[in-house]
Order: C-alpha cells, then structure tokens, then sequence
C-alpha cells in the first residue's frame, strides 16, 4: 500500500511541475512584455493571478476562505503568513486581488523558466548576508512607494517538521511601520498536508484553508514597537494553527 502511495505523491509532485510551466510556456511572449517596465506589474500580476488558480484547481486544491478583513483595491499592505509549501505562493496570489511582490528566498529563481520570472518580479533575499537583507528594505519601500504591497513569509523558511510555527524576523513589522501600511496577518491551515516540500510524506487533493485576520493599524507605532507588533502577529498565528476556527 505504500508503494502506490508513493507512487501517486510522486505523480502527484511531477503534476504540479506541469501545471506550473505549461501556461508560462503558452503565455511565455505576453509576460516578457509584462515585465518589460516597473508600471506594467499589475498587469502581469493578474496574469499571475490566472496562473495560480490553474495551478490550485489543477492540483485539487480548492480554498476554504474565512475573511475578518478584506484586502481592498489601492491600498498598500503588509502581507505576513506562515510557511509550509510551495502551494502558499500560489494562494497568496489567489487571495489577493491588490497587486503585491513576495519578498522571497534567492533559491527559487533556479528553478528552470520559473525561476526566470521569480527573480525579475519578486525581491530575493539571501538570509545568510547582512547586505542583501538590506538591498531588501531598499527594494521594499522602492515598491510601497509605488502603491504596491508587500508579502513576506517572516518564518524566513520552511520550519522543521516538528515546529508549528518558527519564530519571526524582523524585516515585516519593520517595513510595515516604517511605512505606516496596515498589516494583515494570514493563516494557512492546510497546505503543508497538501503538498509537502518533502515528496513522501504527504500529499493531495482537498480543501486548503485559510484565516485572513483583521488588519492591524501601524499608524502611531515606532521602530522599537516592532517586536511588540511580531510578537502580536506570532500569537495571532499561532493560535489560529492550535485552534481553527474554520
């Protein structure tokens, strides 16, 4: 029985890698136009849009959304969520239709065709060096300034099997106050069960869902609130993991 079920996860991943790459093949000239200048990005993210809800429906993957705020048109965020999977980029475009940019690990941009776009369109980050967190912030507020929101995964990683939730870095709560954007924290309850980063351990079709949780005003904070404002969205995160609520 396990042999056919490793069977079908490794179908299943193979699956996965074909939904990705055969619309950025189809689409390949449109999105080279759409990233051809800064201005046109949300034009190529409502083709992003398009491309992670084929990718979701494609895999089985319906979402399950409780919303206790609603991430409204024109307006600058901060996204933060846990992370567990592959599939939390795709939701994440999925849920969203204000146009935000991942901040993300530099690691991705290799992967082939994918990563083409990834590195052209998101902010990467090498964890490991003081000067590329930095270049981050500098990019960051390039696009708030420019009415775009932010998504960080602040774990800063997939966390170990055994951790529900790894602690947070700074650089969110950071952005967010320095710029005075609400912030929106976002649980995913069910993606890491959906699709694993490790291939054998779990995997498929089914409901993944998701608590969008009131936005949280940064208006009157300062730079040594930040960790206050972590330690607030970590809870909040947290508790919703160790009781959901949908």
């Amino acid at each position: 029985m396990r042999f056919f079920r490793n069977i079908f996860l490794l179908f299943y991943r193979v699956w996965f890698y074909i939904l990705v790459t055969v619309p950025i093949l189809l689409l390949f000239p449109i999105l080279i136009v759409s990233i051809a200048y800064e201005r046109w990005y949300p034009f190529f993210f409502r083709l992003a849009r398009l491309w992670a809800k084929f990718i979701l429906f494609g895999m089985g993957l319906y979402p399950v959304v409780k919303r206790d705020t609603k991430i409204k048109k024109g307006r600058s965020y901060m996204l933060v969520a846990n992370h567990t999977s592959m599939t939390d980029i795709m939701l994440m475009l999925y849920l969203s239709r204000n146009p935000f940019v991942f901040v993300g690990k530099k690691e991705l941009a290799k992967i082939p065709l994918f990563g083409f776009f990834y590195k052209r369109t998101c902010i990467l980050v090498d964890r490991g060096s003081a000067k590329s967190r930095h270049e981050v912030f500098v990019r960051a507020q390039r696009k708030l300034q420019q009415g775009l929101s932010v998504c960080i995964f602040p774990e800063g990683g997939v966390p170990e099997t055994h951790v529900l939730l790894d602690e947070f870095k700074d650089g969110a709560f950071r952005l967010a106050i320095e710029y005075k954007i609400p912030l929106i924290p976002l649980t995913f309850h069910d993606n890491k069960k959906r699709f694993s980063y490790d291939i054998f351990s779990e995997g498929g079709p089914g409901k993944l869902r998701v608590r969008i949780h009131e936005e949280i005003p940064t208006g009157i904070l300062e730079q040594e609130d930040k960790r206050m404002l972590k330690n607030q969205v970590r809870a909040i995160i947290l508790d919703e993991l160790e009781n959901p609520s949908l």
